[in-house]
């Protein structure tokens, strides 16, 4: 299990670069312009981070060959399913981070302040669409890398406003830790629910 995860780590390291390139791409076009930056920056390269972890796999074929080892298939996807989880992360901390050195760069931006609490958002949102994208991912595979792609294209472009305006009110409404907590509990089970479902078809299918 930890070889799979220095695996993907490794993997996810050798896309650090261009992920730093997206992170600086975002930023310059989307902070100057948009006061919900901070959820559109972290947003897009939380996702580009995990369409990185997932295509390098495709490309290399690595679970044609991770399966003729002595590995639990169980156990490749909890490691896929981790590193893009910590990928996902990634993305929204260090949009956060962008936004806190830009504020003390160009305070004339007025840039909005935004809480921890906050951050919830654009993290349970990309939780929600890794539940929904790994099921997919290792169910089409290479075949059906392209649909994949559309598919998180396009839940990309549909769930930027909205999700960028629930952040905003998340801000600006007093939400009771009662509905936070519910929420988080939600979407936890909804990724543990994803997480066998992957399992799974990904054990049922022939490489």
């Amino acid at each position: 299990m930890l070889n799979l995860l220095r695996k993907d780590f490794i993997a996810l390291k050798s896309s650090l670069g261009m992920l730093i390139l997206c992170l600086a791409l975002f930023s310059i076009f989307f902070i100057p312009k948009h006061d919900m930056s901070i959820f559109t920056v972290g947003f897009t390269v939380a996702l580009a981070a995990v369409n990185m972890s997932t295509m390098i796999d495709v490309r290399n074929h690595n679970h044609n060959f991770l399966i003729t080892l002595p590995i639990s298939r169980k156990h490749i996807v909890l490691a896929k399913y981790i590193t893009t989880i910590i990928g996902s992360l990634f993305g929204v901390l260090a949009s956060y981070g962008i936004h806190l050195l830009v504020e003390l760069a160009f305070p004339q931006l007025n840039k909005p302040d935004f809480s921890i609490m906050g951050l919830l958002v654009p993290t349970g949102m990309i939780l929600v669409l890794l539940s929904i994208y790994l099921p997919l991912f290792y169910t089409l595979s290479k075949k059906g890398a392209e649909i994949i792609n559309v598919v998180f294209l396009i839940s990309l472009i549909v769930l930027m406003n909205p999700g960028a305006m629930l952040m905003m009110m998340s801000e600006e409404s007093s939400i009771s830790g009662q509905i936070v907590f519910l929420i988080s509990i939600g979407i936890l089970l909804l990724l543990v629910a994803s997480y066998y479902l992957t399992v799974y078809l990904f054990t049922r299918k022939d490489l």
